[in-house]
């Protein structure tokens, strides 16, 4: 076993460790969920905080970690003996984006089962993780039917598995941590839910502090075993503080001044349901005990509330995580003067003197006077940018041919209506259009390639049924082979690439126009976060195209940069399509399964070169040969209507809808039934 990194020696990222220790002094504070971009000790701190955890008693031979002195009643393994048991150390269990349900839940042997009666169950994942760290890398790419499976056994503490009649059930308890970085689009808000914490780290910009993750890391990867002995001492110091606080933690009082700022807190920033107020007293009873207090101060409470309120407070995936500090402040502080139970703390929200405080930076051998940085597995060495938003974003100069307008504020989103994919697709998990999926509904039986994961009962019988007398069977069960299980197919929903080509030049650049635009664009990006698809962004204007974002999970990076979308210049629809193509080209090569809806927004006008008008009709005839599902969103407006927009929609092959008629329900299946009925002509 590799040896891991010293949680000390990870330098600075106060929040990233402070929120780990917090939930290793206090599992009930109900884990963490760490955001940041690439290369900011994400990964690196959560595998060190095993290392830290007290060591497990077990029951001798339990696969499924029962506590000796309450061993569970109903565990697979049992009934257990009363007795000593043994001590093991605290399990990482990492549960893989790709993993199958099998193996998150554990497999049933349907066949002994069916033929012998026989529970003969392998445990999966949970069972690893019960009492210990279940560990989640890149958790926003997590698929949907693993995502509904941790939230069941988060909420009520067991993992079930049940195959035709067959059940096992078994304890699953676990302190859950995520990791993921924002570019690569956001969690369901279910989830997103169930941590009790989350911490935000970035790269430090600072030369100083760089330098001395990079020498932390070189002389780690030189030698672990020499570098984890260097800071021997440090990890033994912190490992008797977090057993000293767990001690110290039935003993804190939560005194009812310090509830009511609690009460007030999550009041005053509207968060939903009661989850954050039960977070934030678990999370400031754990600070006390960090602290080595037995009482509850008000900065305690402070510090909770920026660790446990500020992923609450996201009503939808283009809001910004984070909490405004000086609306805290007051609200302490207005709670504080409503209540007679004060607790005195003098140095007022944001000082360092009552609170729990973050955890001191061990100065540990070869630490410079300063604490800041981070360490991971490879050092940060990039600016924020690629398919992310917000400042690291690459400005790109403007295309020529025409004056550049300012980019136009987006009216209000709506609830846009589902365009789908015609057909039936086997692309990833998702909820827009029909797919062959391992959830959803039956619709008949095939031999299963590989392992049996969905067993389909009633054509497994009638296999094995016309055999029974050629193999012997004597009594009432049935003579099962494997040559006689069946998997059932399965019909649910898949995600889909959704490319929107979106003409920025002069023709569209009327402000309130472009404000509309933007509005059903935003809408459209909106659908597509709650329907699990990947997006992406091609804009014309000017004598060109370019790839404003290339195809990501990250909706609200698309959000991003259609904001910041300059407008003006010439129409030049053909390069926008041919564009297009090229970025579907290089996606099917990607992600074959995942089928593509283009969406083109456009008043359907073509400037610029000869004949260009003829130029677009051939490329979007291009798209309609490739079998390419598409729309147009005809953003034409005025009196007299050329209809050029619907032309361009026949080309294509798909329908056209006006920005109105994308509200209506009169376009339900539009792109279905449009490309069916062009196909068939």
């Amino acid at each position: 076993m590799s040896t891991p990194y010293p949680f000390t020696a990870i330098v600075g990222q106060d929040d990233l460790r402070l929120g780990l220790l917090l939930n290793a002094v206090s599992p009930a504070v109900g884990g963490v969920l760490v955001r940041g971009e690439k290369g900011t000790a994400k990964s690196t701190a959560v595998r060190a905080l095993a290392a830290l955890m007290p060591e497990v008693p077990v029951v001798s031979g339990c696969r499924f970690s029962c506590d000796p002195s309450a061993p569970d009643p109903a565990c697979p393994d049992g009934p257990h003996e009363a007795g000593p048991g043994v001590s093991r150390p605290a399990r990482t269990v990492e549960l893989p984006v790709g993993a199958s349900e099998d193996r998150l839940v554990g497999a049933l042997d349907i066949e002994r089962a069916l033929s012998e009666g026989v529970k003969a169950f392998e445990p999966g994942l949970l069972a690893d993780a019960h009492r210990g760290i279940l560990y989640v890398d890149e958790v926003n790419l997590l698929h949907d039917h693993l995502v509904d499976l941790l939230l069941d056994a988060a909420a009520m503490g067991a993992s079930y598995v049940e195959r035709e009649g067959v059940s096992v059930r078994h304890a699953a308890r676990f302190l859950l941590v995520g990791t993921m970085n924002p570019e690569e689009g956001e969690l369901r808000p279910q989830l997103l839910d169930r941590f009790g914490l989350t911490v935000e780290v970035a790269a430090s910009r600072d030369t100083d502090q760089r330098v001395e993750v990079v020498r932390r890391r070189l002389a780690y990867d030189d030698d672990p075993e020499g570098f984890a002995a260097r800071w021997a001492r440090e990890e033994t110091a912190l490992r008797e503080r977090i057993a000293a606080a767990r001690v110290l933690l039935p003993r804190v009082v939560l005194g009812d001044g310090v509830l009511r700022q609690i009460a007030a807190t999550c009041a005053a920033f509207e968060v939903d349901g009661m989850r954050a107020d039960i977070v934030m007293a678990r999370t400031a009873t754990a600070l006390a005990a960090w602290a080595g207090r037995e009482e509850v101060t008000a900065e305690d409470v402070r510090q909770a509330a920026l660790l446990a309120l500020p992923h609450r407070r996201r009503r939808n995936p283009f809001d910004a995580p984070g909490l405004d500090e000086e609306k805290l402040d007051d609200t302490l502080r207005e709670a504080e003067g409503d209540s007679d139970d004060s607790d005195g703390d003098d140095d007022g929200p944001g000082g360092g003197g009552g609170g729990g405080g973050v955890p001191p930076q061990s100065g540990g051998p070869d630490a410079p006077d300063r604490e800041a940085g981070t360490g991971d597995d490879t050092p940060a060495d990039a600016p924020a940018g690629g398919d992310g938003s917000g400042s690291g974003s690459v400005q790109r100069p403007a295309p020529a041919g025409g004056a550049e307008q300012a980019p136009v504020g987006a009216s209000e989103p709506f609830r846009a209506k589902m365009l789908s994919v015609p057909g039936l697709g086997e692309g990833a998990a998702g909820r827009r259009s029909r797919a062959r999926t391992e959830h959803g509904r039956t619709t008949g039986a095939r031999r299963p390639e590989g392992a049996l994961t969905k067993l389909h009962l009633a054509a497994t019988v009638q296999a094995a049924a016309p055999h029974q007398r050629a193999r012997g069977r004597s009594g009432r069960g049935l003579v099962v082979r494997r040559d006689d299980l069946r998997q059932a197919t399965r019909e649910g929903r898949e995600g889909n690439l959704v490319l929107f080509v979106v003409d920025a030049s002069g023709s569209m650049a009327a402000r309130q126009r472009m404000g509309a635009v933007k509005g059903a664009v935003l809408s459209l990006l909106l659908d597509a976060y709650q329907r699990r698809d990947k997006v992406g962004l091609v804009t014309f204007r000017g004598k060109e195209a370019e790839v404003a974002l290339p195809p990501t999970s990250s909706v609200d990076a698309a959000a991003a940069r259609l904001e910041s979308l300059p407008t003006g210049g010439r129409t030049p629809l053909a390069a926008g399509l041919l564009k297009a193509h090229d970025v579907l080209r290089v996606e099917r090569m990607r992600d074959p399964s995942r089928r593509p809806l283009l969406v083109v927004v456009t008043d359907g006008r073509a400037t610029g070169g000869p004949d260009p008008v003829a130029l677009a009709a051939r490329a979007g005839r291009l798209h309609a040969a490739e079998g390419t599902a598409s729309v147009v969103v005809d953003c034409e407006t005025g009196v007299v209507r050329l209809g050029l927009a619907a032309q361009l929609a026949r080309e294509l092959g798909g329908g056209a809808v006006t920005l109105h008629e994308l509200r209506a329900d009169s376009i339900a299946g539009l792109v279905k039934d449009v490309t069916a009925a062009g196909r068939a002509a």
